[in-house]
């Protein structure tokens, strides 16, 4: 069962990336064939992945329709950014108090990655944006709110990476923002971490203003 349970993660992490940088386009219908073919895995965690990715809204399955990869909209990220805004607060104080010292370390280490990154590599930067955001909510110690948080993040991402005006520099802005975060936690305090984190929010609740009517560019 563990065997079968860790492909599944391996497709859901294929399939999330191939969603977020529009290799599987907006709108587009997919089949499990097509999926087990592109991922070289078998129906078994294929199937499970798109279960797990339908559960957080990034694919949609509709019966004797098949499966559709979800579009991507303004107004229900603006949604979903109110509950990040107080979900991630929560995450960063449990954090502040709850990491232990190798995730501490490891909290350090990233942010040296994050202040290093330099370029325009959208792939190589969302492992290390991935990174950020699970390890703040595993120092959290709460399996609800990881819960609660993943979903969040997966969405936010997809929709950040289709939405840059300029690559380069809000690389370099996430970059910072989140170096901020993880270096507030690592030195236990709470309220540079609090603030660090509402400052991402407002950076992403102003982007989201700024994609009004801009289309959505795939990342290559």
């Amino acid at each position: 069962m563990a065997f079968q349970i860790n492909k599944a993660e391996q497709v859901y992490a294929l399939l999330e990336d191939m969603i977020t940088f529009q290799d599987l386009a907006p709108g587009e219908a997919v089949s499990e064939a097509d999926l087990m073919a592109r991922t070289g895995f078998g129906r078994t965690p294929v199937r499970e992945a798109l279960q797990r990715l339908a559960r957080e809204r990034m694919v949609e399955i509709h019966p004797n329709r098949g499966v559709f990869v979800a579009p991507v909209s303004v107004e229900a990220h603006f949604r979903l950014l109110e509950l990040r805004r107080g979900v991630e607060e929560m995450a960063v104080r449990f954090a502040t108090f709850r990491a232990r010292t190798a995730q501490k370390e490891q909290m350090l280490r990233l942010s040296v990655d994050l202040e290093e990154f330099s370029g325009t590599d959208v792939r190589r930067f969302a492992v290390l944006l991935k990174g950020s955001h699970e390890l703040i909510v595993e120092a959290a110690h709460n399996e609800f709110l990881e819960l609660a948080m993943a979903p969040l993040q997966s969405l936010s991402r997809r929709f950040w990476f289709a939405n840059l005006p300029d690559v380069a520099r809000e690389l370099r802005t996430a970059a910072d923002l989140h170096r901020d975060v993880h270096q507030a936690v690592a030195h236990s305090d709470e309220q540079a971490a609090v603030t660090s984190a509402l400052r991402l929010n407002d950076y992403l609740v102003d982007l989201t203003y700024g994609a009004l009517g801009r289309p959505m560019t795939p990342r290559s």
